[in-house]
């Protein structure tokens, strides 16, 4: 049987679906910005986790 999803992860999961549509309604290059912009934030923060990670500031 697989795990359920916590509450927390269903509402930011549901926010995130949310925003994909609003872009989509706005065309196709709000979409572009928005994975464009999503995946900058997510390799930043990965530098930042493993600088974290490394410093032994972060598990």
């Amino acid at each position: 049987m697989a795990r359920s999803r916590s509450f927390r992860s269903t509402l930011y999961r549901s926010a995130r679906l949310l925003g994909n549509i609003e872009a989509v309604e706005k065309g196709p290059a709000a979409l572009g910005k928005r994975y464009v912009r999503r995946r900058v934030y997510a390799k930043s923060n990965g530098l930042t986790s493993s600088l974290l990670r490394a410093l032994g500031m972060r598990k």
